[in-house]
């Protein structure tokens, strides 16, 4: 299969723009750190997985305004960046895919465990189907692989950040007569309660750092 590209679709670690459901529980400052964190992991693994020249990054908002500006940037050397535009989240997403040629494989950044080997597993999966869609335990997906990129129009009236949008999604490629398979489930980053278990599973990495951090921050305010 020829190499495809690894398209991550995310915000700038903005304070009050990223992770707004964890802020809830650990504030806005700490819930950015984790998202630059998870971001950081996520651009090392693509990079690591296909090469920067063949990682695109559709971006919301400005790395200057966010965290760990320079750090993000040096991480993105080679990266093809461009914005994204849409109303809504299932239109952002077919947008995003609507410039890249070839086979695609399109993350978001919540799932920092996830491993090159991990990526290149989803990209197999266009082996033997023209879709594959890798479910999250919260019943939405964190990666989906695309033969034709063309495919993610499918994508414009799905429900997103549903319990159903995995089934929704997975009814709307096979609408358009593609053979969609399943890839592998993951626990994504959305709550406090979902730090610890994505950490556990990512030892060594930042993001596993950043949960740290959150287990100090939460001891020493029970105190």
């Amino acid at each position: 299969m020829t190499t495809p590209t690894l398209l991550v679709v995310a915000k700038a670690p903005v304070p009050g723009r990223v992770k707004t459901r964890l802020a809830v529980d650990v504030g806005d400052s700490t819930a950015t750190a984790v998202a630059a964190a998870a971001l950081l992991d996520t651009v090392e693994a693509c990079t690591l997985a296909v090469g920067p020249d063949r990682c695109r990054l559709a971006l919301s908002g400005d790395l200057a305004d966010g965290v760990r500006t320079d750090e993000i940037r040096a991480a993105l050397a080679g990266w093809t960046i461009v914005p994204q535009h849409g109303d809504g989240l299932g239109e952002r997403l077919a947008n995003a895919h609507a410039d890249v040629a070839g086979p695609v494989v399109q993350i978001g950044m919540d799932t920092p465990q996830v491993t090159p080997a991990g990526l290149l597993a989803v990209a197999g999966g266009l082996d033997i189907a023209d879709a594959m869609l890798a479910p999250a335990e919260d019943g939405g997906w964190w990666a989906l692989a695309l033969r034709d990129p063309a495919a993610a129009t499918a994508l414009r009236d799905v429900p997103m950040s549903t319990p159903q949008t995995y089934a929704a999604t997975r009814t709307a490629l096979e609408g358009l007569g593609l053979r969609v398979a399943a890839g592998e489930r993951l626990r994504d980053v959305d709550h406090l309660v979902d730090v610890a278990p994505v950490a556990a599973a990512a030892p060594g990495t930042r993001f596993a750092a950043a949960a740290t951090e959150i287990a100090a921050e939460i001891a020493r305010s029970s105190r």
